[in-house]
């Protein structure tokens, strides 16, 4: 059973990555088929609240993956796309690699959350290659970027001080696409054709803290209420591997 913790007054005490994994898990529904990218996006599996039926995928073989199990009780033949360990929900099912890629291509998916480098003015990610990095391909991404039916990016919403949501990306796109919504610690925001939506923004941040860390313009329609948060759990993110 998941140990939950209530927020207290001053959110922003949180991880960053933490809050960005609890924010992700309120756009979990119950019965959905969810993806879960490598790093930042496997922690929302350990911050689910009240949803139930939810499957989780990984492209390496796993439906049905959970949260990280505590200390001792790993299983080195269960992991996510990542390496990282995770547990396995009631009625979960290896695959092989042709199903799980048929299910992505397939439009099967509910929702993917990846984790990103750079989104630029359109809504367009990147999130493949790493400077300085060997990387041998983009892996699912691109896939799952074209295939999946809702696209949620997870990622901090700076890199060593510079924006990661920008005019345009300096990095190759994983996709044309659009993805549906960013969330950062900082800010929900809402890619559309009219141009980058701030829905919310995070923890102790204002509208002027958002608009300084991020490099493209933001449409701003009424004043952005603070994200919704209602439960983090303790214990698991902060076992979890970084990204």
């Amino acid at each position: 059973m998941t140990i939950t913790l209530e927020l207290p007054a001053s959110k922003s005490s949180f991880n960053p990555k933490d809050i960005i994994a609890a924010r992700v898990a309120e756009e979990v529904r119950s019965g959905m088929l969810v993806n879960l990218g490598i790093g930042l996006p496997s922690r929302v599996a350990g911050f689910l609240a009240g949803v139930e039926d939810v499957f989780f995928q990984a492209e390496n073989g796993v439906i049905g993956l959970g949260a990280r199990p505590p200390e001792g009780m790993e299983d080195p033949f269960l992991t996510d796309a990542g390496g990282g360990f995770v547990s396995a929900v009631p009625g979960a099912a290896s695959i092989d690699s042709a199903i799980s890629f048929a299910l992505i291509r397939g439009g099967h998916l509910d929702m993917t959350v990846l984790g990103g480098l750079e989104v630029d003015s359109d809504g367009r990610l990147a999130n493949w290659t790493v400077p300085g990095k060997m990387v041998p391909g983009m892996g699912g991404a691109m896939d799952l970027v074209a295939g999946a039916r809702r696209v949620v990016v997870a990622m901090t919403h700076t890199a060593k001080g510079k924006p990661k949501i920008k005019e345009t990306c300096s990095l190759p796109l994983t996709a044309l696409r659009r993805v549906d919504l960013i969330v950062t610690e900082m800010a929900v925001i809402e890619p559309s054709d009219a141009g980058l939506i701030l829905r919310e923004v995070g923890p102790g941040q204002t509208v002027e803290t958002v608009l300084a860390a991020t490099d493209a313009s933001l449409l701003i329609d009424e004043e952005p209420p603070e994200m919704s948060l209602r439960l983090l759990p303790i214990g698991i993110a902060k076992e979890s591997p970084a990204p």
